[in-house]
């Protein structure tokens, strides 16, 4: 497989939208069926699961028999736990040595699907390492020495590690690509260059809330015959979400009107997206100096301050998160019950994920979209594409949070 011929897949293809359907409709509804090692059964019960989610049920048996996968689902309905339980069957855990690499786009993504793999390998005793930036390169040198048997990370890190012999990939069999749209489109390059390193036989598994057409057409030079399990647009956003956009016109009302906004509602937790790094600094400074207690993070911020913001705004101690699209993707913060998107989404496609932080696994929640005159068209294509209806925010949204 040459870096030429991948990134020649997708040219002069034609895109159609849902041109490639679901393929495979076999459902498994009970965890005590997919024949898992009782160790990993045990872990899985212990986690807090009782039942597959929709994606599980569909998802984790095609993997586990070594089939290539492409899986779309909703954002919040089990993604990470179905590769993280497929990995986890797959490998053999007498054998020190990276089995499963798992790419991630964010640093944030990738020590949360840490926890969640140690969390549900707990019995199998699994080592996994998070290779990121902003962490100690000889602490991960020390960690692939007494041997892991998942890496979960960044392209810029992992393809750093392995081309400097640190992190051997001969014994990798299963290869992950979560938020696969991204990856394939924004780190595409440092994606291809990873699996020239991986073994011709690595069976790939990529999973994302939204697959359009151009990462789909790429996919089909690198995987076998996969698997496919996917799902309309129209059939992506959350129903547990209520969606509604606020008319503020201009540019510069946008902080009164979330001022008045935030004044009126007794909410757990809430996040708001800004489109930029600046932007989120810029939001922290005047909420602060209007006595709101808020956090920021973005990609610029040193590895331990991000951790240590999550951490906080994991726990409840902060209650507003302002982010960029950093926080878009994959994270899931249980008591989220608010996102404000302060700038909409460039790319449609962040939509869904940015919404998706309220309402995960069932869970209700209320996005609401700031509207100046010129974002008109942007949320009319957001709606387009998604085949929904976002309404005018009503005057008792407290009553609906």
């Amino acid at each position: 497989m040459s870096i030429t011929t991948i990134q020649q897949a997708n040219n002069g293809l034609p895109v159609h939208e849902n041109e490639i359907e679901s393929n495979w409709d076999e459902i498994i509804d009970s965890f005590d069926d997919l024949n898992l090692t009782p160790e990993l059964l045990r872990g899985i019960y212990a986690f807090g699961f009782e039942r597959p989610s929709a994606i599980q049920q569909r998802a984790i048996a095609p993997v586990i028999a070594g089939r290539d996968m492409i899986a779309q689902a909703q954002s919040g309905t089990g993604k990470t736990a179905t590769f993280s339980i497929s990995v986890l069957q797959n490998i053999d855990m007498s054998q020190k040595a990276c089995q499963a690499l798992i790419l991630v786009p964010t640093r944030e993504l990738a020590l949360q699907i840490r926890g969640v793999i140690l969390a549900l390998g707990d019995f199998l005793k699994v080592d996994c390492l998070a290779c990121i930036g902003g962490t100690s390169i000889q602490e991960s040198i020390r960690r692939l020495a007494d041997g892991v048997q998942v890496v979960v990370g960044t392209p810029g890190r992992v393809l750093d590690m392995i081309q400097r012999g640190i992190l051997p990939t001969q014994h990798v069999k299963m290869m992950v690509l979560d938020e696969a749209d991204e990856m394939l489109l924004d780190f595409r390059e440092a994606v291809y260059d990873v699996f020239q390193h991986l073994p011709k036989t690595v069976q790939v598994a990529l999973l994302s809330a939204t697959m359009p057409d151009e990462v789909l057409a790429v996919t089909t030079k690198f995987m076998s015959n996969p698997v496919h399990i996917l799902v309309k647009n129209e059939e992506v956003t959350l129903e547990g979400i209520k969606q509604f956009y606020v008319n503020v016109q201009k540019e510069e009302w946008k902080l009164d009107t979330l001022c008045d906004i935030y004044e009126t509602l007794t909410i757990t937790q809430a996040v708001i997206f800004c489109s930029t790094r600046r932007k989120v600094e810029m939001l922290k400074e005047q909420l602060t100096e209007r006595d709101f207690t808020v956090s920021a993070i973005h990609g610029s911020m040193e590895q331990s301050e991000r951790e240590t913001i999550m951490k906080e705004f994991r726990s409840g101690s902060s209650r507003v998160l302002i982010a960029t699209d950093l926080l878009a993707r994959g994270i899931d913060i249980q008591q989220v019950s608010l996102v404000i998107n302060f700038d909409l989404p460039t790319n449609k496609e962040n939509y869904v994920h940015r919404i998706g932080r309220g309402g995960r696994f069932g869970r209700k929640g209320v996005s609401i979209n700031f509207l100046t005159d010129r974002d008109a068209p942007m949320l009319k294509e957001i709606e387009r594409f998604y085949s929904t209806q976002i309404t005018e925010m009503p005057m008792n949204i407290a009553d609906l949070m």
